[in-house]
């Protein structure tokens, strides 16, 4: 019996110390592969970001990043404008599945990035001027990355599915600084079938469910659309 118990306890020493050896082995092994997926990630940020930037001739210097920092340095970041970067956080990555839509993510980063390089006081300017008018500046954001992803090679419809996706429906926007999700993809879809018809006419996003979730829930804004296109209107629509 005492022979017995004797040898039980030595199996679970030798157990203990087996499993303490594995153990920094196992982190390694998982820190070590959580840093390859982190570097492709950011060669994929780099690569489609120094794309937008050399096919659009932009000659400000921008930096792509991605980090899992939480929301308050992407505030801090949005706050502030001057770091001339274009930071892709995780709860944003999630969110993208093609190359349209990370093209558009950063396309509109690059914009806001471009800004700190105008105006007086390196861009502090801009960025008080963006303040002032946020939902007016988003607009703008959304139709100047359309243009940036077209002259990159990259689909702008990208940027419908990505909002589509990531940015929450609100009650309504009037004491907001953001305007309705829903407004902003009626805004993209209308200068996108302006603009750049090509998308629309041979889409392929109609078997995307995202984009025909969006086609699902934009009927009455397309339909204001559509209007305005018979009429020959040239006024601004009140999208909903």
């Amino acid at each position: 019996m005492y022979e017995k118990l004797v040898g039980g306890n030595e199996l679970k020493k030798i157990a203990l110390l087996f499993v303490m050896f594995l153990f920094p082995l196992c982190v390694f092994a998982t820190e070590e592969a959580d840093l390859i997926k982190y570097q492709s990630i950011q060669q994929r940020i780099d690569d489609i970001g120094a794309k937008i930037l050399n096919a659009n001739k932009i000659e400000q210097r921008v930096v792509f990043l991605c980090s899992e920092k939480d929301k308050k340095a992407k505030l801090h970041l949005e706050k502030s404008l001057t770091s001339r970067q274009v930071v892709l956080y995780q709860n944003d990555y999630q969110f993208i599945d093609s190359d349209d839509e990370m093209a558009a993510f950063l396309s509109r980063g690059v914009l806001y990035a471009m800004k700190t390089y105008r105006g007086a006081f390196n861009g502090y300017i801009s960025a008080l001027q963006i303040k002032v008018s946020p939902k007016k500046f988003e607009f703008v954001a959304d139709k100047r990355a359309v243009d940036f992803m077209v002259k990159a090679g990259y689909n702008p419809l990208g940027l419908i599915t990505f909002i589509q996706k990531s940015t929450p429906q609100k009650r309504y926007d009037k004491f907001s600084g953001k305007n309705l999700a829903s407004k902003r993809m009626a805004v993209i879809y209308e200068y996108i079938y302006t603009r750049y018809p090509y998308f629309l006419k041979y889409n392929d996003y109609l078997s995307n469910e995202h984009y025909q979730n969006f086609l699902l829930t934009s009927e009455n804004n397309r339909r204001l659309l559509l209007q305005k296109v018979k009429s020959g209107s040239k006024e601004e629509l009140q999208y909903e």
